[in-house]
């Protein structure tokens, strides 16, 4: 016999127990054995915008402190590649990893001590301070400074006036980032000068307007600056949007013969360290030759 389908409006029927004695459907809300069975309401975004916040909050600290952080640039000494005003994005994260920077790259470092003693730092209000502390604005009460490494640890950097800027002896082809109509070194020649280990040399791209390590080689580390004084790189302009553009190492950088002074001491460690074993082989048989007589 054909059953029909049952309207949504039918009474419920009753259903069986394990006892066989009849059940009445639960009413709306209730199990059948009393306890409810409502589902709980979302609660509100009021309620849960605090908690957003926080979370956001903490992920733009820990972005800032490990990751990136921007910077904004103050002045005019890294024209063209940079102009005042930009903002750039500095990675923070590799130099955890044990990375050096190199040459070519343009970094962001504190004040070694006396490279901006003349420089006023304007008093940042309460929503600058906040902004800078979670990494949406740089820091208005740290002394930054934003150049071009040109040397680095155990190279000999050297400018003569007229000449070109030279490391291990290499000159460096500079017409594609130095401000259009500057000259290598013009304003203070200067080296030779040894890069000691852990140390680096930097310059502006604006030859003429930047005080750069040349002009601080009376101060402690003689115009070097420590990589312990290092933010990171900066890789990207971000801001305005116009002016979006990543920041690569120019390929005069990447020149043979560059590293020519760390490639001439290999051979000459590899050279003493085949030499030792044969001075060993000779010493033991010259050893054992007088034991025998």
């Amino acid at each position: 016999m054909a059953v029909g389908a049952r309207s949504g409006h039918d009474e419920p029927e009753d259903r069986p127990s394990s006892n066989g004695v009849p059940v009445e459907a639960a009413s709306d809300g209730e199990s059948p054995g009393g306890g409810s069975t409502a589902a709980k309401k979302p609660r509100s975004f009021w309620k849960e915008l605090p908690l957003l916040i926080g979370i956001a909050l903490i992920l733009a600290l820990l972005i800032k402190t490990f990751l990136v952080q921007a910077f904004s640039i103050p002045s005019d000494s890294m024209q063209n590649t940079l102009q005042r005003g930009d903002r750039v994005l500095v990675d923070k994260l590799t130099p955890w990893f044990g990375s050096e920077p190199e040459r070519g790259e343009v970094v962001v470092f504190h004040d070694p001590g006396g490279w901006l003693e003349d420089t006023a730092t304007p008093e940042p209000n309460a929503v600058q301070k906040f902004l800078s502390f979670i990494g949406l604005m740089p820091s208005a009460e740290e002394k930054d400074l934003i150049k071009r490494v040109i040397a680095i640890g155990g190279d000999t950097v050297e400018c003569k006036k007229n000449g070109p800027v030279t490391v291990n002896g290499k000159a460096l082809d500079d017409k594609s980032f130095i401000f259009a109509g500057n000259s290598a070194c013009d304003d203070e020649p200067f080296g030779p000068i040894h890069v000691p280990e852990g140390r680096i040399w930097v310059m502006g791209d604006h030859r003429q307007n930047s005080l750069d390590s040349r002009y601080h080689q009376e101060l402690p580390g003689q115009g070097t600056v420590s990589t312990d004084e290092v933010v990171g790189r900066a890789v990207v302009i971000a801001w305005p949007i116009n002016r979006w553009a990543t920041l690569p190492v120019p390929s005069t950088f990447d020149q043979p013969g560059l590293n020519a002074a760390a490639a001439a001491a290999v051979p000459g460690a590899l050279g003493v360290a085949g030499a030792l074993p044969l001075v060993f082989w000779r010493r033991r048989r010259l050893t054992r030759g007088h034991t025998a007589g």
